[in-house]
């Protein structure tokens, strides 16, 4: 099941279950990661309590990168399939963006909004030459105002 919007793809609802599921499988891998660090942290501390540290350390990271090493794998292939994933996501919502910006009426609001931004530059401009002009004839102004309101 695709949905359209004027022919072009979108993601679907199964893609995104899908990625979901993908993040939830990751959460559950990095927990595991952690528990096995935990227990390489708590074997490597009970090993300084014994007389062949080197070798208890040594046999406690062994352990670690047994356990460590499945998961790394999985966590790799999990996260190329994710990439993919959501490379097709956006590649889709892309090619949407596309479209909804070659559509007519978006060509007509962005036309539309041109214009209303060179009638408002020209409104400034209008205005801006116009208090310049005041400011200009501001001491003609004051002279006139002071010559016009002399009192008898």
């Amino acid at each position: 099941m695709v949905s359209s919007v004027s022919g072009v793809a979108l993601a679907t609802p199964a893609e995104e279950a899908e990625l979901d599921r993908l993040n939830k499988i990751e959460q559950e891998l990095e927990l595991q990661r952690e528990w096995a660090k935990y227990r390489w942290g708590k074997a490597t501390s009970e090993c300084y309590q014994n007389y062949w540290v080197d070798y208890c350390v040594r046999s406690a990271r062994a352990t670690y990168r047994n356990e460590i090493d499945p998961i790394q794998e999985q966590e790799v292939a999990l996260h190329e399939v994710q990439r993919n994933l959501r490379k097709s996501i956006k590649d889709q919502e892309d090619i949407k963006r596309a479209a909804e910006r070659a559509s007519e009426q978006k060509a007509a609001e962005r036309s539309a909004n041109q214009r209303d931004y060179e009638e408002k530059q020209k409104d400034a401009a209008a205005r801006a030459a116009d208090l310049e002009q005041r400011r200009k004839d501001a001491p003609k102004r004051a002279q006139e105002n002071k010559a016009g309101t002399q009192l008898d």
